[in-house]
């Protein structure tokens, strides 16, 4: 059985799908900010290994605890609600201000990943998330067959 390889379609004007788009299958959630081409999704690096494919979230300003990863039929989604509130008073005026930031990500996970392994770390901004193959899906070394 072959096993499609998929990414998230990059929403990219007069631009055709590229190999790179199929990889991990196109974002289940798109925003309403992708359909005006003004966007705050972070950028995603999407790796793959002989043993793993890895992504990588550039989320600088988040913490840990900001992000929210869920997996659900093979839809892994990587989410992050954050507000922030600066109040100043002065001699005669106060101000506030109020900033909310937010995004979903959606990745349709191929066959060959091991969905029960996944594992997530951040570090200096960048989320990674780990998801091993299947070892049957793991590419073999080669190996001579002698003729009988």
């Amino acid at each position: 059985m072959e096993d499609k390889i998929m990414l998230p379609i990059m929403k990219t004007r007069n631009v055709l799908p590229t190999l790179v788009d199929e990889f991990f299958g196109k974002d289940v959630f798109p925003t309403l900010w992708d359909l005006t081409g003004s966007t705050t999704v972070p950028a995603v690096n999407i790796l793959e290994t002989k043993d793993e494919f890895k992504i990588e979230v550039a989320a600088p300003g988040l913490e840990k605890a900001d992000f929210k990863i869920d997996l659900h039929n093979q839809v892994l989604t990587i989410s992050s609600e954050k507000e922030l509130k600066n109040e100043q008073t002065e001699e005669r005026y106060m101000r506030r201000e109020f900033s909310y930031t937010s995004f979903k990500r959606s990745f349709t996970l191929p066959q060959s990943a091991n969905s029960d392994k996944v594992q997530a770390n951040h570090k200096d901004g960048i989320l990674t998330v780990v998801i091993p193959k299947r070892e049957e899906a793991k590419e073999k070394p080669a190996r001579r067959i002698d003729i009988e």
